[in-house]
């Protein structure tokens, strides 16, 4: 199957609607001062961008971009972008790949391929919640040292 801009890797077509439900999700956490549903620049994605009150001074922009497809797959993509023109990325991903199982984990600090193998919840809110939690320990983390 070709690639297409709704089907990188043989996914099949992104769910608009669950990607505007999942931003319409995002919009109730203090976390994020922007939420995009598929802006022009990704109309395939969430993104999201968090409120730099959470980060040290150091941090100049961090956000989610999401991609969900209607087989179920999916990519979250967090990336934390610094003043030195650095950066500190992770990704969850459900998807075909020849690099690792269908479920698996791309860990920082650059998102590496191959990642972790990994097993996530089947529904959207959970998968969701477990990498919000993630990243609020990350966060929390900064104000730990």
């Amino acid at each position: 199957m070709p690639d297409t801009p709704d089907d990188p890797s043989g996914t099949g077509p992104i769910d608009a609607e669950l990607l505007d439900r999942i931003a319409a999700h995002l919009t109730r956490s203090a976390r994020f001062n922007d939420i995009q549903a598929r802006p022009p620049y990704a109309p395939n994605s969430v993104v999201a961008d968090y409120d730099l009150g959470y980060f040290p001074g150091g941090v100049t922009r961090a956000y989610l971009r999401l991609r969900w497809f209607e087989t179920d797959d999916f990519s979250i993509h967090y990336s934390e972008q610094y003043q030195t023109g650095a950066s500190w990325e992770c990704r969850w991903d459900r998807h075909p790949n020849d690099h690792n199982t269908r479920e698996h984990f791309h860990p920082p600090p650059d998102a590496v391929t191959p990642g972790d193998d990994a097993d996530y919840p089947s529904e959207w809110r959970d998968i969701l919640a477990t990498v919000l939690t993630r990243l609020d320990e990350r966060i929390e983390a900064f104000w730990d040292e």
